[in-house]
């Protein structure tokens, strides 16, 4: 039960609505009713657990639609929150999509590349339990590369490592070549030295399997994804595994041995069976721009393809089983967060069985100069922090005043007034012009206290934010 209890809360389920905003609140500036919606929909997932099986699987996901301009952290609220919940979580644009029969991707394809994600999430969880007894394996490994035979040893580690180890060794080290004490305090020795790092520049012959296959290329349409997998690992299989030898640093070695060692230890099949259980269970999906498969009238043209990859969309959100290499997977329990401006459509525009299937819908801020001025400073990963962390690496200590990071915000939402607005993505335009010339000296500069003031950010943008024309195109 503890084991049981342990897994459960690593999944980040086990917090609760209030804990989740509180999270995101450390990276998200604003947003309160997105951050509530997305917080009630990963805590009812850990509710539907609790529930008793029969009543669980009739309980969907409530998927959630985003409404609101570019650059108000629509995709930022959905990839934190996969990150907390510890989700596979993808993210892909709808208009990738197209009507089955055109050129196109297929959308089954956006199922298969999240199990792709979770069994690489799962084997690296993997590989880390493995570690421990995987580098103990590489290191005897490692030691019968050293360790070749004695006449040999003088070869591989120089006159100088040789002399070294000699004058180090026991006086066992002496005796008759091929005696059980003689061998293994040579090995011993050799053993302190590659941990003490001594031997990472000596090379060793290294064998590696390799398999040969044919290059194939097959030309990508809809429904074509699965048959060009099946294809290659057809062909794969048809020729066998050789080998390869090459002469390495044994630094290069020992991560190519560690990679083979772990495959070795990881058990797949229980690999694929967690990975699949994650993506049926806790799997998140985003589906940005969906307003641009909005088709605006019904008639000839682009518009009947847009609604048919709403139609084609349909079965995948409301629940049906995809073929993928690892396996058949379920999707009715992903959940799928939608979002975009809707600018020249709304949700009312789609079809009425995929309005059906995101009852939720949230309304993002547009962001002012006030959210600017938070957004530079609040978050644990502020912009600002950022820039000075990155200064700091060259000896510059990067300071700014409060009236600077005031003017900034100002001048952000100023240029998104007068041109396109694009939300807080324009405060990485303006502090990287406004910092332009501190980078690009920063390294001539030694160690240096700077203070950016507002004055010097009126001197460097002023002319910029003013002649709208130029605005346009720099900032």
């Amino acid at each position: 039960m503890e084991l049981l209890k342990a897994l459960r809360d690593s999944s980040g389920d086990h917090l609760t609505p209030r804990e989740i905003v509180a999270e995101l609140d450390k990276y998200i500036v604003g947003q309160e009713d997105a951050k509530k919606s997305v917080a009630i929909a990963l805590r009812n997932r850990w509710r539907r657990q609790q529930v008793p099986e029969g009543l669980r699987d009739e309980i969907a996901p409530k998927n959630i639609i985003m409404i609101g301009p570019t650059g108000v952290g629509k995709t930022e609220i959905a990839r934190r929150l996969a990150k907390l919940a510890h989700s596979p979580f993808l993210k892909i644009e709808a208009t990738k999509f197209t009507e089955v029969g055109y050129v196109g991707r297929d959308v089954e394809s956006m199922v298969r590349d999240l199990m792709e994600l979770a069994v690489n999430m799962v084997k690296a969880e993997e590989r880390g339990k493995v570690q421990v007894k995987a580098a103990a394996a590489v290191e005897e490994r490692l030691l019968d590369l050293l360790l070749p035979p004695s006449t040999k040893r003088k070869d591989v580690l120089g006159d100088e490592g040789y002399i070294e180890m000699l004058s180090d060794s026991s006086p066992d080290i002496h005796k008759p070549i091929g005696t059980k004490p003689e061998i293994d305090t040579t090995r011993e020795k050799f053993r302190a030295m590659l941990r003490d790092g001594r031997l990472e520049e000596r090379f060793v012959e290294l064998e590696t399997s390799q398999r040969v296959t044919p290059v194939v290329e097959i030309f990508s349409g809809a429904g074509m994804e699965e048959m060009e997998f099946n294809f290659k690992e057809m062909l794969g299989n048809l020729f066998p595994k050789g080998t390869k030898t090459r002469r390495v640093k044994v630094s290069e070695a020992r991560e190519l041995l560690l990679q083979e060692e772990a495959s070795r230890l990881i058990d797949m099949d229980r690999v694929v069976e967690e990975a699949r259980r994650k993506v049926e269970q806790h799997g998140i999906i985003f589906l940005d721009e969906i307003d641009k498969i909005v088709g605006r009238d019904h008639g000839r043209g682009p518009d009947v393809s847009r609604e048919g990859v709403q139609r084609d969309l349909l079965p995948i959100v409301e629940g049906t089983t995809v073929t993928s290499k690892y396996g058949m997977v379920r999707t009715d329990h992903i959940l799928f967060i939608a979002s975009g401006a809707f600018h020249l459509s709304k949700p009312a525009d789609l079809i009425p069985e995929m309005q059906g299937r995101f009852p939720i819908r949230v309304e993002l801020q547009s962001l002012g100069a006030a959210e600017f001025e938070r957004i530079l400073t609040e978050p644990e990963n502020a912009l600002i922090k950022q820039y000075q962390a990155l200064l700091e690496t060259e000896g510059v200590h990067l300071t700014f005043a409060p009236e600077a990071v005031k003017e900034i915000a100002a001048l952000a939402a100023k240029v998104n007034e007068r041109t396109e607005n694009i939300g807080a993505r324009r405060l990485h335009t303006i502090m990287e012009k406004l910092l332009e010339e501190i980078s690009f000296t920063a390294p001539d500069l030694g160690e240096r206290a700077l203070t950016i003031t507002a004055d010097y950010v009126r001197e460097r943008l002023a002319d910029l934010i003013e002649d709208e024309d130029l605005s346009r195109y720099i900032l």
